[in-house]
């Protein structure tokens, strides 16, 4: 575990010492229910929550607090550091803990993949290196600072970092200091904050002005004109994807019912086959990335491909079970209109005797949000998908537009809730069946399958 000096705590934050308490702690944490014997607490305010009501709790495991607000009565034996603003405290820690140590840091951006990616690269790169690498998908600017706050003389930090608005790439790109990135794709999601899909691509390559290396997907139309942005700048350029003309690429896809095998070829005419446990062409595409990086940290292509073999997915994304006799596609993470799409290609291709779609709102799209699920609908009817069940508000569109195009007269059924589809699922699925789940996180669309 990392171990923070008072002194190192003052210097990082600028803050003013209340109450003297250790001189060291075992790590940060922002959670009173889990914090470490110790450690030291960061009382964070948020919208729905403020960590300064949690602070007694929190002392009697930890050793001191950062707050914004001191206590009435200043606890004996606990430090208490005052600073302004507790979150800027603590991505100051966490960027001064990253200035301090020498170690590379690679970020991870893009709308779709990241959280896959992340995981892909450390997987590869662990087998050479020391890594530290983002704990889940935090992350955000409380969720990356936090992940850095670990570190503690690892080689490599391979960091998450995703965007609701303008300037996020760069808060957080300022706090970690990468010294590589990586761009898996741009695509329309949390239009709601960004307002456009040129704001979102101008945010994530918000990176270009701290990064020496960029891995760019270039089969990525909306970056096709980053070679010629990147050629003013000393930035080393890197592409993947599924064109000869990339550096990295793959061919000879080949879709199992349990994943993909295809061909990987390295800029230098090696190849080498290589065997995915998870499912999905986009999928394809994360490795390629991954493999992108580990190559250009030295590694064998056979060292990449055994690794690649290894991962077993993510949890919460494109994930299959039995249902009855039937196949369940269960994505349940996020979902936008790129993601949507990537499922229901899955659904369509598994498809043994009915497709079942069960797809739920596509969340923080903004003004988009009635034109991107209407789209979604017209593209549906389209694909040999058997019953449609939306749910939500948003999908009511969808459903609209599927039923309007629907000249074979398919089955389409809209609801509210989740759990009435639940219900209605549970009458409806017979064996031999392929069933997708799919829905932004907020529409909570594991109920449909609760049981």
């Amino acid at each position: 575990m990392p171990v923070y000096t008072l002194d190192e705590i003052i210097r990082a934050t600028g803050g003013r010492l209340i109450t003297r308490g250790p001189e060291e702690f075992k790590g940060l944490s922002i959670d009173s229910r889990t914090i470490g014997e110790g450690e030291l607490f960061i009382a964070l305010r948020g919208e729905r929550f403020d960590g300064h009501d949690f602070l007694d709790d929190a002392l009697r495991t930890g050793g001191g607090a950062i707050v914004s607000y001191p206590p009435a009565i200043p606890p004996r034996g606990k430090c208490i550091i005052h600073v302004n603003n507790t979150l800027k405290a603590l991505q100051a820690i966490a960027r001064q803990r990253r200035k301090s140590r020498d170690t590379e840091v690679i970020a991870v951006t893009g709308t779709n993949g990241k959280t896959t990616t992340k995981e892909m690269i450390s997987l590869i790169l662990e087998r050479r290196y020391s890594i530290l690498r983002s704990q889940g998908n935090l992350n955000n600017q409380i969720g990356l600072p936090l992940s850095l706050s670990r570190l503690n003389g690892e080689e490599v930090a391979v960091l998450e970092m995703g965007a609701s608005r303008e300037g996020d790439i760069r808060e957080l790109c300022e706090i970690a200091l990468p010294d590589m990135g990586v761009l898996t794709n741009v695509a329309p999601a949390h239009l709601e904050g960004f307002g456009s899909i040129e704001k979102v691509k101008r945010t994530k390559l918000e990176m270009l002005d701290f990064i020496r290396t960029l891995f760019l997907n270039c089969n990525d139309e909306r970056l096709s004109d980053l070679p010629d942005v990147l050629a003013e700048r000393e930035i080393e350029l890197i592409t993947f994807g599924l064109d000869p003309a990339c550096d990295v690429w793959a061919d000879r896809l080949s879709f199992r019912r349990d994943g993909i095998d295809f061909r990987l070829h390295a800029p230098d005419g090696r190849v080498e086959d290589v065997s995915l446990r998870v499912l999905g062409k986009f999928n394809v595409m994360n490795a390629l990335a991954a493999a992108a990086v580990a190559l250009r940290k030295g590694m064998d292509l056979g060292e990449i491909g055994d690794a690649l073999s290894e991962f077993s997915g993510i949890t919460m994304r494109i994930e299959i079970r039995d249902l009855d006799g039937a196949t369940l596609i269960s994505d349940l993470y996020n979902a936008n209109p790129a993601s949507m799409e990537e499922a229901v290609k899955e659904l369509v291709r598994l498809k043994e005797r009915r497709a079942i779609a069960v797809l739920g709102d596509m969340l923080e799209l903004g003004a988009y949000g009635e034109e991107a699920h209407r789209k979604l609908g017209r593209w549906l009817a389209g694909l040999p998908v058997d019953v449609l069940i939306t749910v939500g508000e948003l999908t009511e569109f969808t459903h609209q537009e599927f039923r309007r195009h629907n000249g074979a007269g398919r089955e389409a059924v809209h609801l509210r809730e989740a759990t009435k589809a639940h219900s209605l699922l549970r009458e409806m699925v017979r064996e031999g069946d392929t069933v997708l789940v799919k829905g932004s996180r907020g529409m909570r669309m594991e109920r449909v399958i609760e049981g």
